[in-house]
């Protein structure tokens, strides 16, 4: 078994205008703008570098699972299910497109939500415990 990678860096994530969708991203996730252009946005929050590429109008980081669902490619953590609860409640105030909170079998609980190009993501009750051990 080899250990050569440690963490994921960066993530691209398609967006058609890097300024406004970077601007809903600081506002609704806390993210924090480290460079912009025509093309990309670079953003840092969540412990990770993303990045907000220019994309044709359209496209999407997610895909259709077997089931014909569209399925989110990333999940991000959030400590406890009072967090969970609270930023649910942030994003519908915000009238973001957010799933109901579900229980899905196994520890904590997860809602998904979309962000301003449809790209959709999961959010996850409980802490990796690697992470917390940071």
């Amino acid at each position: 078994m080899n250990n050569f990678i440690k963490r994921v860096g960066t993530t691209y994530i398609p967006v058609v205008d890097p300024e406004k969708s970077s601007k809903w991203y600081q506002e609704m996730l806390g993210a924090v703008e480290n460079f912009r252009n025509d093309v990309k946005a670079i953003l840092e929050f969540a412990d990770q570098s993303f990045f907000l590429v220019k994309a044709q109008v359209g496209e999407r980081s997610s895909f259709f699972d077997s089931y014909q669902q569209e399925h989110f490619t990333m999940t991000f953590e959030v400590d406890g299910i009072e967090q969970l609860t609270e930023f649910h409640e942030f994003l519908k105030k915000k009238e973001v497109s957010v799933g109901e909170i579900e229980d899905r079998g196994h520890p904590g609980n997860n809602f998904v939500f979309h962000d301003l190009d449809g790209n959709v993501f999961d959010v996850w009750s409980e802490l990796s415990p690697t992470f917390k051990v940071k």
